[in-house]
């Protein structure tokens, strides 16, 4: 595409820097690895820009390497193991922390990584369906059942959060 698409890419990213780094952190769950993904979705996006055909998908074609360079970085985050359990739990004072989280950004990681996905995507970052369904690679209808059951899923995890307040509280 030459150099006016590079310009065009530098000039997207940086007004919508802070949706992307909410993306990103939005799965990664650290500052640091968050702008980590960032900046290296970025360098896959001006090392590939050749391959967005149409400049009016710029938005969905980053998102799409934004949210697999988070999984990228997932996976690897997986297949590290810092300590055995016994370790861990020779650390471990025995006390714990009673505070009730009813927090929604706390339900939302208690979401599969597919369902928090697409919440994310449809009420944060405000695609739309057909959007999500391109940066996820997934069908549409995959995506409206998906938005359908992580809706439920929080729904019921905020119920039962509520209710446990009302008996601790009652």
């Amino acid at each position: 595409m030459g150099e006016s698409s590079i310009e065009k890419f530098a000039d997207y990213v940086i007004k919508n820097k802070e949706n992307h780094y909410r993306l990103a952190f939005s799965y990664v769950k650290n500052v640091e690895d968050a702008l980590d993904v960032v900046q290296e979705s970025i360098y896959k996006a001006i090392s590939t820009i050749d391959t967005l055909k149409n400049p009016e998908y710029l938005k969905t074609w980053f998102y799409k390497i934004l949210v697999n360079t988070s999984l990228d970085l997932l996976r690897k985050r997986k297949k590290l193991v810092a300590v055995d359990e016994e370790t861990l739990l020779s650390f471990d004072s025995g006390t714990f922390d009673t505070c009730e989280d009813i927090d929604l950004h706390n339900a939302l990681d208690n979401l599969p990584v597919p369902y928090r996905s697409v919440i994310v995507l449809r009420f944060f970052e405000d695609l739309k369906i057909e959007e999500i369904a391109v940066v996820l690679d997934e069908n549409v209808n995959t995506i409206k059942t998906r938005l359908y059951k992580s809706l439920n899923l929080l729904r019921v995890e905020m119920n039962d959060k509520g209710k446990e307040e009302d008996i601790h509280n009652g």
